[in-house]
C-alpha cells in the first residue's frame, strides 16, 4: 500500500449502492464531495466494504475522511472496454475537525506511454500520461494523471518504463463526448493533478 496512498475529506453526496461482492465480502459504492480552495467541489467515487461501515453513519451530507488507494479496472460500458476509477477505502471515519489539505494522494509507478505535451488556449502547458502502479498478486492499477507548467515540460524528458513518484489530488473533470452528429453526452472523467513528481533513478 506504501505506493498508492490517498487521503480525502468531504461531505457523502450520494447514498450507498451495491457494488459487489468478493469472497462472501459485499462492497457498496458512493460519491464524496471534496472542495478546492477555489470552491468548486471535485465528486469523486468511493468503494468501500460492509466491514467498514457498521458503526458508520452513511447519510447523504454527513462529513466523512477516506483513507485508501486509487485503483482502476476494467467494465464493459455500451460495448466498450472502458478504464474506471475508483478510490478503494482501507478506513472510514466522521470527520471532527478541519483538514488542512482534505485532498492528498501519492503514487510510485512507472510510465506506461509516452507524454502528451500540449498548451491551452489559455497557454497553459499541460502533460498527460499514464502511471502503472502495482498491487498485491500481480496487478496493477493505470492512473492517469496530468502535469502543468514547469512539470509539463519535464514530463516531454522522460522515458516509457521510467519509476516515478508524484504528489497531488484527485480531481473530477465533466466533459462532453459526441456519439454522433445529433448526440453529446455529458462524461466524467477523474485524473490525478500533479504538484509534485520526481523520477526514480535506474540504479536505485
Amino acid at each position: 500500500m506504501e505506493n498508492n496512498k490517498v487521503l480525502v475529506a468531504g461531505s457523502i453526496g450520494t447514498p450507498l449502492e451495491y457494488d459487489h461482492q468478493l469472497y462472501g465480502e459485499t462492497f457498496y459504492k458512493f460519491y464524496i464531495g471534496v472542495p478546492r480552495l477555489s470552491k468548486y467541489v471535485d465528486v469523486l467515487p468511493v468503494t468501500i466494504s460492509e466491514r467498514l461501515i457498521c458503526d458508520l453513519d452513511m447519510g447523504v451530507g454527513n462529513e466523512v475522511v477516506v483513507e485508501g488507494q486509487l485503483r482502476s479496472y476494467n467494465r464493459y460500458i455500451d460495448g466498450k472496454n472502458r478504464l474506471v476509477l475508483t478510490i478503494f477505502a482501507r478506513d472510514v471515519y466522521e470527520k471532527t475537525v478541519e483538514i488542512k489539505n482534505p485532498n492528498t494522494i501519492f503514487l510510485n509507478g512507472f510510465l506506461c506511454k509516452p507524454p502528451i505535451y500540449r498548451v491551452t488556449p489559455f497557454k497553459r502547458e499541460i502533460s498527460d500520461i499514464l502511471m502503472a502502479v502495482n498491487r498485491a498478486y500481480n496487478k496493477s492499477d493505470y492512473i492517469p494523471a496530468i502535469a502543468w507548467g514547469r512539470n509539463a515540460r519535464f514530463c516531454e524528458t522522460l522515458n516509457v518504463g521510467e519509476q516515478l513518484m508524484i504528489w497531488g489530488r484527485i480531481q473530477s473533470r465533466r466533459y462532453q463526448k459526441k456519439l454522433s452528429e445529433d448526440k453529446i453526452e455529458e462524461r466524467t472523467a477523474y485524473e490525478v493533478s500533479i504538484t509534485k513528481m520526481e523520477v526514480l533513478q535506474k540504479d536505485k
